[in-house]
């Protein structure tokens, strides 16, 4: 465990950068073979606008990572954080750490976007994608990453996570995001086992429904646990559920434009 520690605490940039296009690749490929929905639609011309979002994520995380970081080695160097407080193993601290990452991380922020009007017109980008597949991950205004990177931070101080664990919280979550959004059929058989301890495909989809209060559920990203210690889970046959928002009436959701200036559209409805 110490030598795979050591891994993420000395990975490099382009490993980092392999896994999150890696995995990427991984399911855009399986997509191809195992839909879940046969899109009538350009397949290249829908990703490349939302690897256009993949791009400013990219550059942010780049420039908000630093900071992240600097919080890491300032908590490591002083100890300061929940983690520090017990004699645990390792593995505890890996479980422990990932686990509530994916609360400071993703649930929590991606819970207030969905209640804050201001911060769900950033978000609405991602859920304004009415063909959900695996690079609707990416898909995120870069305002939003703002949003969820000061989350991140406070999660870096709460739990006192060193960069390793920082590196390696990234990895996986990246390759949940690409997991939860492709457009892969997964059995109910396997999928609902699965979503018992995290979030599986199906039960993601059911956040990407175009009408409340399903579009309401279902906010973590890696652990399952959450939505069901708020009473935020919900799961349905993912056959039924249509893609997008009711309140954008059709709008572009593969106009850049469009979708970059949506946060600052007065006239959008938001239902609130």
């Amino acid at each position: 465990m110490e030598a795979f520690m050591n891994f993420w605490e000395n990975i490099a940039s382009w490993q980092r950068m392999a896994i999150l296009l890696g995995g990427m690749i991984f399911f855009w490929l399986i997509e191809g073979y195992y839909p879940l929905f046969k899109f009538s639609w350009k397949r290249y011309k829908h990703a490349g606008v939302n690897l256009v979002f993949l791009t400013t994520t990219v550059i942010l995380n780049i420039l908000l990572g630093s900071i992240t970081i600097l919080a890491c080695r300032w908590v490591t160097n002083h100890h300061v954080g929940l983690l520090y407080l017990f004699n645990l193993p390792l593995w505890a601290r890996i479980i422990i750490g990932l686990l509530f990452m994916d609360f400071f991380a993703q649930y929590a922020p991606h819970y207030l976007m969905h209640k804050i009007k201001f911060m769900w017109k950033f978000h609405m980008i991602h859920h304004s994608d009415t063909k959900v597949d695996v690079t609707t991950g990416t898909r995120h205004h870069p305002g939003e990453w703002i949003w969820r990177e000061c989350f991140t931070i406070i999660g870096v101080y709460v739990m006192g996570l060193s960069i390793g664990m920082y590196f390696l919280y990234r990895s996986v979550s990246a390759i949940f995001t690409h997991f939860n959004h492709a457009n892969i059929r997964v059995p109910l058989w396997l999928d609902k086992p699965i979503s018992w301890v995290f979030v599986s495909p199906n039960m993601h989809k059911v956040h990407h429904h175009y009408k409340r209060p399903f579009t309401d559920t279902n906010y973590a990203n890696i652990f399952s646990l959450w939505d069901r210690l708020f009473g935020t889970f919900a799961y349905a046959d993912p056959k039924q559920l249509q893609y997008g928002l009711d309140v954008l009436e059709g709008k572009p959701d593969e106009s850049l434009g469009y979708q970059l200036k949506l946060p600052f559209n007065k006239n959008i409805k938001t239902d609130y």
